[in-house]
This record gives C-alpha cells, structure tokens and sequence, in this order.
C-alpha cells in the first residue's frame, strides 16, 4: 500500500516536467518544418545587415535614449515607430502571418545590438537586447533556439508562446540578428 502511494506521488510529480516537453517539442518541430524556411529570406538579411552598419556604434547610453522615444512614441503614428513597421521586411514578416492560418499571431526581427529592425506590428518597447529573446539567441549564434512561457494574452483571449531563433548571414553563417514568432499554443497543440 505504502509502495503504491509513494510510486503514485512520483508518476504526479513528474507529470507536469513531462507535460512541459510537449509544448517545446511540438514548437520546435513548427520552427524546423515552418519558421526556418522564411526565416533567412533576403529581404529579413538585407534589413538587418542595413541595420547593423548603421547601429554597430551605438552605446548603452544611445541605445537607452532611443528605446524611451520608442515608448513614448508607440501609438502615436511617429517616424521610428513607423520606420520599423512598414518597411519591407515588415510587409514580408505580415504576408508570413497571413499565410500561417492563425498560428502566427506576431513576428519581430532584431538586429546585432537587440534593437527592432522590422515588425508586424508595434512591440512595448525598442530594445529587446536585455531580455531572453534576444539573450539566448543571438549570442549563442547559429541555430540557437529560445522558447518563451505560454502565457494567456487577453487580447486575443489565446495562449501564446514566443519562440525566437538567431539569423544567420548566408554566406558566413555568422549571427547577424534574432527573430521572435508569437505562437498561438491553442492551434499548435
């Protein structure tokens, strides 16, 4: 009786850090068959290389500057805000949701410094170079993966994960920039 309990506890225990692969190896194999065969199209490298040339000097001091003006310009139709949402990449970056059938709720390209080069519509803030999106992929370098917590967003009444993935130059296969996908989980489950 006392065997049976104790090896029950531990089937419950581990039930949720088994549940909890799941969702990552589900998301994984939607990066491999769907994200990695757009992910390094020319117009996403030729933005971010545009990108990089003009912020490689950029300091912490600048960076912070300009991720405050973003903050207190998202909304308001200005030219940063407005220079990242409707470029090229950002049109391609919408034609990708339009044709993931509702699994794609969102996708935003960094560049080397973690600053927004193209998204499919405004994100909070400019800089994401101090969060894990940005940390744990860009500089680990080529094929490093990192899979956000879904989280239910109360906007769309859905469960979402992140799932960001480093972007490599073609031709070198060095690290250039990162890319984060909103997932819808609901749909990839």
């Amino acid at each position: 009786m006392i065997r049976a309990f104790l090896l029950s506890a531990a089937l419950i225990a581990a039930a949720p850090a088994a549940m909890a692969v799941e969702p990552h190896a589900a998301m994984q194999a939607y990066v491999d068959t769907e994200i990695m065969t757009w992910a390094h199209d020319g117009t996403i490298i030729d933005a971010i290389a545009a990108q990089n040339t003009q912020t490689a000097g950029y300091d912490a001091i600048r960076i912070d500057a300009l991720d405050k003006t973003w903050r207190a310009e998202v909304g308001t139709g200005s030219d940063m805000v407005d220079g990242v949402l409707t470029n090229a990449a950002a049109d391609f970056l919408r034609t990708r949701i339009a044709a993931s059938g509702g699994m794609i709720t969102e996708v935003f390209v960094m560049d080397a410094q973690g600053l927004n080069v193209a998204a499919s519509g405004a994100t909070s803030d400019y800089w994401q170079g101090d969060e894990a999106k940005f940390q744990e992929t860009y500089p680990k370098g080529a094929g490093a993966v990192h899979f956000g917590e879904i989280e239910f967003d109360e906007s769309s009444q859905t469960y979402q994960a992140q799932i960001s993935v480093t972007i490599t130059d073609p031709s070198s296969g060095a690290p250039i920039g990162a890319m984060t996908i909103g997932i819808d989980a609901e749909a990839l489950m």
